[in-house]
């Protein structure tokens, strides 16, 4: 009987746990952020310790998948709509390399070592730093890394053409609201960017879903 009680609460378990993933979405699992991480832990926390406790029936099994499941998404729900609560929980990117120079502050910030560093270029296929534009260590752990033309593939020097110096692209509109200190960083003003996504047609700020913008590049906008 112990066996069968077991197996009966493995299954309920997995079905539970399955559906909740299907809740929450793919973003959960492919980008696994602290927050998330955190979540899994205790998931798989409160359907393994009931396995081994007689007392602990399927319906308290369900019961507490349920309401820690609703907890998660209402929680994603919210960071999708709310950008300071979102940060809060998943934190920011961050620029370790900036034209091709290592941020020694973002590096402590980040608790990365050199060595960890020069890792993570190698995974993106970059073995020098001197190959590095930009790298940027995202919430999820993992490296962006943009090449100096130079290195690029297919690269500049190849067909013996001008070196351009790369830019990175930065985030003007997030979810319907202006994201005000990339906007100012890049020397730019709330007005300049009303009227740029005027000339496209667009009324309110509340319609894009994201605009981001790039030296030598016109506005990009996407709507909702």
């Amino acid at each position: 009987m112990e066996f069968i009680r077991i197996a009966s609460e493995l299954f309920v378990g997995f079905i539970c746990l399955f559906f909740l993933t299907k809740l929450l979405g793919r973003a959960t699992i492919t980008q696994l952020t602290t927050f998330d991480f955190i979540s899994a832990l205790v998931l798989g926390e409160l359907v393994g310790n009931a396995l081994y406790d007689s007392e602990i029936g399927i319906g308290r099994i369900v019961f507490a998948v349920a309401v820690w499941g609703a907890l998660i998404y209402f929680t994603e729900v919210i960071t999708q709509k709310n950008i300071p609560f979102r940060l809060f929980l998943e934190g920011r990117p961050s620029i370790i390399i900036r034209n091709g120079k290592v941020s020694y502050k973002e590096l402590q910030r980040n608790r990365l070592d050199i060595d960890q560093l020069l890792h993570m270029l190698r995974s993106k296929n970059a073995f020098s730093i001197r190959e590095v534009a930009y790298a940027i260590l995202e919430t999820d752990g993992t490296m962006s890394v943009l090449l100096k033309s130079d290195y690029a593939a297919p690269t500049k020097g190849d067909f013996q053409l001008p070196v351009t110096q790369p830019t990175l692209p930065i985030a003007f509109i997030s979810d319907g609201r202006i994201l005000t200190k990339n906007l100012t960083e890049s020397g730019f003003t709330e007005e300049w960017l009303h009227q740029e996504i005027g000339k496209q047609g667009i009324p309110s700020v509340k319609q894009v879903l994201y605009a981001e913008w790039q030296q030598g590049d016109a506005l990009f906008i996407q709507k909702y």
